[in-house]
C-alpha cells in the first residue's frame, strides 16, 4: 500500500496539470470531463500552476479570429526589434529560424524573456495575462512541426520556453534546472514524466492499462489517475495506492468522483458494508481501514501536530459515510482527536491514542470474525494461535512505537546537548566579544588622544608658519628697499668715477694740447689754428659723452 514515490522538491515550482493537454483529443470523453474539474480546497498540494481551459474558452479561441488577433496583439505589447524575438515568435515561428536569432541575442535579454513567461505562469497578471498564456499554449499545441527531430536544432532557452508553455511548469525556466536538452525534448513530446522529481520514461513499460496508454504524459508512478496532477506528498493518507495495479489517486479526487464508497466486507465474512476504494485504472477494490492503519503505524510517529490534524481530517472524510461499526468508530475518534489537538494536546499523546485505538479495532474485528464463524466453536489451539498472533502484532506495534519514541527521545537529548554546547560556545564568544570591545574602546580612546595631540601640534605649527610667512614678507620688503638704494648708490658712484675719469682725461688732453702747441709753433706756423680747433672739438665730444 505504500510503494516509494518521488519526493523532496518544493511543490510551488513544479505543480502541473493535465488540463494543458485537454485540446489534444487523445483522451476518452470520460477522462476529459474528469480532468477539467478542480480538486477541492483540501488538496492544497495538488493545485495547478496552469489555468483550466474549459469548453467555452476552447470554442472561443478556435472560432473567433478577431479575438485571436486581440490576444496576439496583447502578447506582442512589447514588440521585438528586427534582431530580437518575443514569446509569440517562439510559439509561432519555425524552430531553426528562431534558434539562429537567439544565438545572437545577449544573455540578459534571454533571461528577461524567461522572466516574462514566469510571470505569466505565476498567474499574478489577471485575466488578460491568463488569456495571453492560453493563446501561447494553443499555438504550441496545434503545431505539427514541433517534433523530436526539429527540436534538436532549438536554442536551449527556446526549448525551455516551449516546454514551460506546453507543460505549464515554471521550473523549466529556473536557473537551477539542469535537465539535458534530450530530456527536455522527451518531456515536450510526452516520452518522459514532467515531474522533475520523477523523470520516469513514458509510457510505463510494465503497464498496458487504458489510462497509461491513452493519456499523453501520464505517469503511473507519481500522477493521480483522476486529475493527472502530481505533487510531492509521501507517507500520507492523501494519496491512495491500488493494491492490484499500484496506480495512485488523490483521496480528494476519489471522494469527489465517488471512487470511495461502501462495499461488502472481506474481513469477517458477515457481509457488513465497509469503506472501499475502487481504482479507475484496473476497476478493482481495496479496503481502506487496513490501509489507514498501515499508514498511521508506519508514518504517524514522524508527523508533527499540524500533519497529524491534516491526516486525521482526511481519515474523517473517508469514513464519514461508513456504515459498519468499525468505520463509524474511527470517524468519531478522528473528530475527537482533531478537537483535542486543536485544544493543545501533544501530538505524541494523540499519536499513541490513535495507534492504540486502531489496534483495538483490529482486535475487536478479529474477535467478531471468530465469534461469527457460523457459530462453530474454535479449537483451543487455534484460538491460542490467533490470540498469540494478535498479541505478537500488538507487541510488535508497541515495539515499533517504543523504538520510535526512544529514537525521538535520543534525538531530543542530542539536540538538547547540542543546544547546551552551542550555548556555552555562544557565552564564550560573548565574553570574548566583550573583551575585544573593551580593547577596541581603549584603542579608540588612545587614538583619539593621539589625534587631539596631533591636532594641537598642527595648530602650533600652523601658527609658527604664519609668523614665519609674515617675517619673510617683512624681510623681502626690506631686501627690496635695500636693493633699490644700493642700485642708486652704485649708479651715483659710477657716475662720479666716470666724471673724475673724464676730468683727468680732460686735464691730460689740455696738457697734451699745450705740448703739441709748443712743439708745433716752430715747425708748422700756418697749421696751428686748425689743429687747435680739432683738439678742442674732440675735448667737447668727450665731455658730452661723460
Amino acid at each position: 500500500m505504500l510503494p516509494p514515490r518521488p519526493s523532496g522538491l518544493p511543490p510551488s515550482l513544479f505543480l502541473a496539470s493535465s488540463d494543458i493537454r485537454a485540446s489534444t483529443g487523445n483522451h476518452d470523453p470520460g477522462m476529459n470531463s474528469d480532468q477539467n474539474r478542480e480538486s477541492p480546497a483540501e488538496s492544497a498540494n495538488s493545485r495547478d500552476t496552469w489555468p483550466v481551459i474549459d469548453a467555452a474558452t476552447q470554442v472561443k479561441l478556435e472560432n473567433q479570429k478577431a479575438e485571436d488577433g486581440y490576444y496576439e496583439q496583447s502578447v506582442t505589447h512589447r514588440p521585438a526589434s528586427a534582431n530580437k524575438v518575443s514569446l509569440l515568435d517562439i510559439a509561432r515561428e519555425q524552430v531553426d529560424i528562431i534558434s539562429e536569432k537567439m544565438y545572437l541575442l545577449p544573455n540578459e535579454y534571454l533571461e528577461e524573456l524567461k522572466g516574462r513567461l514566469r510571470g505569466m505562469l505565476e498567474g499574478n497578471g489577471g485575466p488578460q495575462q491568463r488569456d495571453e498564456l492560453l493563446f501561447l499554449q494553443r499555438l504550441v499545441q496545434t503545431r505539427s512541426d514541433l517534433t523530436a527531430k526539429t527540436l534538436i536544432k532549438a536554442h536551449r532557452v527556446q526549448l525551455e520556453i516551449l516546454v514551460a508553455i506546453n507543460s505549464g511548469i515554471q521550473f523549466f525556466l529556473h536557473h537551477s534546472m539542469n535537465l539535458s536538452q534530450t530530456a527536455l525534448i522527451e518531456v515536450f513530446v510526452y516520452k518522459r514524466c514532467r515531474n522533475i522529481a520523477c523523470q520516469n520514461q513514458l509510457p510505463a513499460e510494465d503497464c498496458h492499462c487504458e489510462i497509461c496508454t491513452n493519456r499523453k504524459g501520464f505517469c503511473s508512478l507519481c500522477m493521480c489517475v483522476i486529475c493527472n496532477k502530481f505533487d510531492f506528498e509521501v507517507n500520507t493518507c492523501r494519496w491512495i495506492g491500488c493494491d492490484s495495479c499500484a496506480h495512485w489517486t488523490h483521496t480528494d479526487c476519489a471522494i469527489r468522483d465517488k471512487q470511495i464508497g461502501t462495499g461488502p466486507s472481506s474481513v469477517n465474512g458477515l457481509g457488513s458494508a465497509e469503506m472501499q476504494f475502487r481504482c479507475r485504472a484496473c476497476n478493482r477494490t481495496s479496503e481502506l481501514f487496513g490501509w489507514v492503519k498501515d499508514v498511521f503505524q508506519q508514518c504517524a510517529p514522524t508527523w508533527n501536530g499540524e500533519s497529524l490534524i491534516r491526516e486525521l481530517t482526511v481519515v474523517s472524510k473517508i469514513f464519514r459515510l461508513s456504515e459498519n461499526t468499525r468505520g463509524r468508530q474511527l470517524f468519531w475518534k478522528s473528530e475527537e482527536l482533531i478537537e483535542k489537538l486543536k485544544g493543545g494536546v501533544a501530538e505524541t499523546t494523540a499519536c499513541r491514542i490513535i495507534l492504540t485505538f486502531l489496534q483495538e479495532l483490529e482486535m475487536d474485528s478479529s474477535r467478531s470474525s471468530e465469534a461469527g464463524n457460523n457459530g462453530r466453536m474454535i479449537p483451543p489451539q487455534e484460538a491460542c494461535n490467533r490470540i498469540a498472533a494478535v498479541v505478537q502484532e500488538a507487541v510488535q506495534t508497541m515495539g515499533v512505537v517504543a523504538d520510535e519514541k526512544m529514537r525521538v527521545l535520543k534525538k531530543a537529548r542530542q539536540a538538547l546537548e547540542t543546544c547546551d554546547h552551542e550555548l556555552e560556545e555562544k557565552a564564550k564568544e560573548v565574553s570574548e566579544l566583550k573583551l575585544e570591545r573593551q580593547r577596541k574602546r581603549l584603542q579608540i580612546d588612545e587614538l583619539e588622544s593621539i589625534a587631539r595631540l596631533k591636532e594641537a601640534e598642527a595648530d602650533m605649527f600652523q601658527l609658527k608658519a604664519d609668523e614665519a610667512r609674515r617675517e619673510a614678507d617683512r624681510l623681502q620688503r626690506i631686501a627690496l628697499a635695500k636693493s633699490g638704494k644700493s642700485e642708486e648708490d652704485y649708479a651715483s658712484s659710477y657716475l662720479k668715477q666716470r666724471l673724475s675719469e673724464a676730468e683727468a682725461e680732460k686735464q691730460f688732453l689740455f696738457e697734451k694740447i699745450k705740448l703739441q702747441d709748443q712743439s708745433s709753433r716752430s715747425s708748422q706756423g700756418n697749421d696751428i689754428g686748425d689743429t687747435s680747433q680739432e683738439l678742442y672739438s674732440k675735448i667737447q665730444e668727450i665731455l658730452k659723452s661723460v
